[in-house]
């Protein structure tokens, strides 16, 4: 693991360098923006901090991913492509690195300008970007990529696209982009679009792409082979056009990368013991700890890697469908919460090794504070006291049980909960004043959270009979589930909300009203809260960090307060079981630990010897 004293030194080193351009950041182009400040690395990086730029490159690897595919566009709402193949065949006009909260570095583009109040940015192409085909990148590709991702492209483009006042050309390779809304992370993910080539598409219709119609792309890696639901292969471009630049040393350094499609985590897993898959992420503790004790781990064959991280622990959990009665009540909300055993199931299915998340931003400065809010959250969330859920402004934190299999004390509080809202127990069913018994239905998909999932919703199946509440799980393949998840048909459902050390506009599109109702949204719980949108606007409008600090701490209070989600565990750590000849430079981890921007993009193969 890194050193924190040179992770410091090197910051410290490179403000030093830029403290004499910072005051001109608004006004001239530069190499890179960071939402806050100055970016961490110098205008001559060698590479990413993260990366070894000596890295060997050749091999290749296979990764496992659970269900199928019948799209390899990433770009459109028809279809289920490889989550993938978006950053291994794709680029954007800046790249990111993972080493700081929200820092952007020159990737298509040579150079980002912007304003002080940051409503335009400009970028400047660099002349010898290429799409995989060998043809220039053009201002026209940029131009037809923004308006198109953003009019007809999958919803998570559009966002974006309506807070653009114009797009326009200002140069032979520069353009720029004005906004209609004071944001100041917009100058940021201007620059996080990806760029798709326009005369491929020239008189058809991307939104009716077939499997054949692979969207060509500028990035490392290529399709070469598919077959539907069973295996895409990537293979990395020999004339790759930004190999040597500082972003990429010592990246994408596999000739090779294959995606093999199994039907569930248990036949994953059984494929990556027979030496079929390279590598594996585990989520439980409990199966870490115990079930990687097999023959290839004892011959070294295969290294067990733990990757910490610095990020917020984001939620993970099982999401209420506040749209459906009687989950629109905060006290039935808080009552199911109460009654999920969390400290009983925690032993009995993970040895008590994984630790609750207590809150949506919890492990980073972003996460709430315990107890009254005070200084500027306060005076953020004070004006809005009347919509506020009850305990944002006093506190609030998860109920705890006794960690027993009754958990008694919990559930007779929870039968107080739901007495308050109107529910009384009559021949051992839990009515409403018109008799309709509560019965709630849990849906779930098959993947990698199933087993662990389902045997957490047996545990608490049980506890709700005793409440006289009738919970069924149903369990269903990956298509109808999407179908159903984007419609809201549940009552109650697994949620996984990864957050970032810089959150911004995408909170919106978790939290907002105006995708409450919006099939598809990413708003599961279908949560309208004035407070909600007051903090993500107070976030993203922020000029200082400590102002967003106290914006996104007095969020998580309006989150957490809601009740919306049955919080479980938090990922601290990354676990990943890979063969050995897979090496990382496990010397400089990034703060954001584990995920598409560390493996496969910073590993490399060394063969044994």
């Amino acid at each position: 693991m890194r050193s924190e004293f040179f992770r410091h030194l090197r910051a410290g080193l490179a403000a030093i360098i830029l403290a004499g351009t910072a005051s001109q950041a608004g006004a001239a182009p530069a190499h890179g923006i960071a939402m806050y400040g100055a970016p961490a690395l110098p205008p001559d990086f060698v590479s990413l901090p993260y990366a070894n730029p000596d890295a060997p490159r050749g091999g290749a690897v296979v990764t496992g991913n659970v269900g199928g595919f019948d799209s390899l566009n990433p770009f459109i709402l028809r279809g289920n492509p490889p989550w993938q193949l978006a950053d291994l065949t794709h680029e954007t006009l800046m790249g990111r690195s993972w080493d700081e909260p929200f820092t952007l570095y020159g990737l298509l583009a040579e150079s980002v300008e912007t304003d002080d109040d940051r409503r335009w940015v400009e970028f400047t192409l660099r002349p010898e970007a290429r799409f995989s085909d060998g043809t220039p990148v053009t201002i026209e590709d940029v131009l037809w990529s923004y308006e198109t991702l953003g009019t007809t492209g999958h919803p998570r483009y559009r966002g974006f696209w309506t807070k653009v006042d114009s797009i326009a050309q200002t140069g032979p390779r520069s353009l720029r982009l004005t906004f209609t809304e004071d944001d100041r992370e917009l100058a940021l993910l201007a620059g996080l679009r990806p760029i798709l080539q326009k005369s491929q598409w020239e008189g058809r219709d991307i939104t009716e792409a077939g499997i054949d119609d692979i969207p060509l792309g500028t990035g490392p890696y290529v399709v070469s082979d598919y077959e539907i639901n069973r295996h895409v292969t990537l293979k990395r471009n020999p004339d790759y056009w930004g190999r040597d630049l500082p972003l990429r040393r010592g990246t994408n350094n596999f000739d090779e990368i294959r995606i093999e499609f199994y039907g569930d985590d248990t036949v994953l897993k059984e494929a990556f013991k027979a030496g079929l898959v390279s590598y594996v992420r585990e989520f439980n503790a409990e199966a870490w700890a115990t079930q990687y004790d097999f023959p290839a781990v004892a011959r070294g064959e295969i290294t067990l890697s733990e990757i910490p991280h610095g990020k917020p622990s984001g939620m993970t959990g099982f999401v209420m469908n506040t749209r459906r009665p009687p989950l629109d009540d905060w006290r039935v909300r808080e009552a199911l919460i109460t009654a999920f055993n969390f400290e009983y199931i925690n032993d009995t299915l993970t040895g008590g090794r994984q630790p609750r998340i207590t809150s949506y931003f919890s492990g980073s400065e972003l996460g709430m504070d315990h107890g009254p809010a005070t200084g500027r959250v306060r005076d953020l969330l004070t004006p809005l006291a009347d919509t506020l859920p009850p305990g944002t402004l006093e506190g609030y934190s998860l109920p705890v049980g006794d960690g027993t299999a009754r958990n008694r004390t919990a559930l007779r509080r929870a039968v107080d909960l739901l007495n308050e809202a109107g529910w009384q127990v009559q021949n051992g069913r839990l009515v409403n004043a018109e008799g309709t018994p509560l019965s709630l239905t849990v849906l779930l998909q098959q993947d990698g959270l199933i087993a662990q999932a389902s045997a957490m919703m047996d545990i608490y199946a049980r506890a709700l009979e005793r409440l006289g509440i009738t919970l069924k799980v149903e369990m269903t393949d990956k298509a109808q589930y999407a179908e159903r998840e984007a419609q809201f048909d549940f009552d109650l459902t697994m949620m996984r909300r990864s957050l970032s050390l810089s959150p911004g506009n995408e909170q919106t599109y978790y939290w907002g009203a105006d995708y409450a109702d919006q099939p598809g949204s990413r708003n599961l719980m279908g949560m309208k809260s004035p407070a909600a949108e007051a903090m993500i606007r107070a976030m993203l409008t922020a000029r200082d960090r400590a102002e967003f600090v106290a914006a996104t701490r007095a969020l998580d209070r309006v989150l957490m307060a809601g009740r919306y989600v049955i919080p479980i565990h938090q990922y601290s750590v990354g676990r990943i079981a890979h063969k050995s000849q897979l090496k990382y430079p496990d010397d400089r981890l990034p703060i954001y630990g584990d995920g598409i921007g560390f493996l496969p993009e910073v590993w490399w193969f060394e063969a044994n010897e």
